[in-house]
């Protein structure tokens, strides 16, 4: 590295330690809806719109130090081990969240969310990074390959969700012993699936994935642990008290379970990595960002939901099936259709942000006055 390479790695070192102090204070602020929450559950448990607002709020702190710490420790591994515990650790709130909420047996809370991460990932993650990158940089670059390969693992995800609906409306069957064996083999084709991409982006292929400077962690493997099982921990017992006041939440606010579970749990879940890549597009770095808002979407359809299908087996009144609704199921299909339009020419633009996120809007719209009998 040349004298000007390493001023300039320690300008950018600097901004970037900047703005991760700032980001760590708004954390430790956001935290004080943690024990917001657990008074609340205490002292008022007939509040159930209170603690669902404040148990969400104390969930994104917590998100985001797992985040951090799993940032961390891949640093400090490298190469493939830290590329493995970013995959891993990556949608470990989604993952709690939906946990816990199929041992209440709310099924299809679980299932709005996943649709809800995949679709919120690629459109309005993606469209906030198109819009506020392109604010500052007229027009942004990315690789056009990892796109390609990402938007192409999203349309197997949407076949993959598709199929169990096409099945159940041809064969007119619906919880059946052929519905749930069909389901469970398209989870492990799934999950099979996402393991072979990990390999390609993390072994074969992974020049298309790296950064053009490599990011040098100093911090210490043992207080990053520590900040990671704490963290972790306090999404578990955040995400009880989301989940267990969400049907009366529901009630009280007149909105749906499927509109909670595809918007609001969908957000709160994936808002660590919101806020990451849209300061990714803000810096240019528009590889890492696209990275970050198709990926997630990936690891959601191909690690999440199958992970959740055999969790489901364990820990749920019954097995969770992949039967989605047809309104979820066309605004997959829309986001994908949609993400691989504008990633295809490997460039973006502030108003195709703008385009993706008024995509989004119009599909929540359509979710939040769904009627109630649409749903199945």
């Amino acid at each position: 590295m040349t004298c000007k390479d390493d001023a300039d790695y320690g300008v950018e070192h600097a901004a970037q330690k900047g703005t991760n102090i700032g980001s760590l204070r708004s954390l430790l602020i956001l935290l004080c809806a943690v024990p917001a929450a657990a008074a609340l559950k205490f002292l008022a448990p007939e509040h159930h719109t209170a603690i669902f607002a404040a148990s969400a709020v104390a969930i994104l702190p917590l998100a985001g130090y797992i985040g951090r710490a799993t940032e961390i420790l891949a640093g400090r591994l490298g190469g493939g081990l830290g590329g493995l515990l970013n995959a891993t650790f990556g949608n470990a709130a989604e993952l709690i969240i939906g946990a816990l909420a199929l041992r209440r047996g709310l099924t299809d809370l679980v299932k709005a969310s996943l649709t809800g991460s995949i679709i919120g990932n690629v459109l309005l993650v993606f469209g906030l990074c198109a819009f506020v990158g392109g604010i500052k940089h007229p027009v942004q670059r990315f690789n056009r390959t990892a796109a390609g390969l990402g938007t192409t693992m999203l349309l197997l995800s949407a076949i993959g969700l598709t199929v169990p609906a096409v099945f159940h409306f041809l064969a007119r069957t619906s919880g059946s012993a052929a519905d749930l064996t069909l389901d469970t083999e398209i989870a492990v084709v799934l999950l099979v699936t996402y393991v072979a991409s990990l390999v390609f982006t993390l072994k074969t292929h992974r020049n298309l994935y790296a950064s053009d400077k490599d990011e040098r962690s100093t911090e210490s493997i043992g207080p990053a642990l520590g900040m990671l099982v704490g963290a972790t921990i306090g999404v578990a017992w955040m995400s009880e008290l989301l989940v267990g006041s969400v049907a009366e939440t529901a009630r009280a606010l007149g909105m749906s379970e499927l509109f909670i579970g595809v918007v609001i749990v969908a957000i709160i879940g994936n808002a660590a990595e919101h806020y990451s890549a849209v300061v990714m597009a803000a810096r240019n770095q528009m590889d890492v960002a696209i990275s970050i808002a198709v990926g997630s979407s990936t690891q959601i359809a191909l690690f999440v939901a199958p992970t959740l299908v055999f969790l489901s087996y364990l820990i749920a009144p019954a097995p969770m099936d992949l039967l989605f609704t047809v309104f979820e199921l066309v605004a997959v299909g829309i986001a994908v259709l949609t993400i691989t339009l504008i990633a295809h020419d490997g460039e973006t633009h502030w108003m195709e942000g703008v385009q993706l996120l008024a995509v989004y809007v119009i599909l929540a719209m359509g979710f939040y006055f769904l009627p109630v009998r649409a749903f199945r």
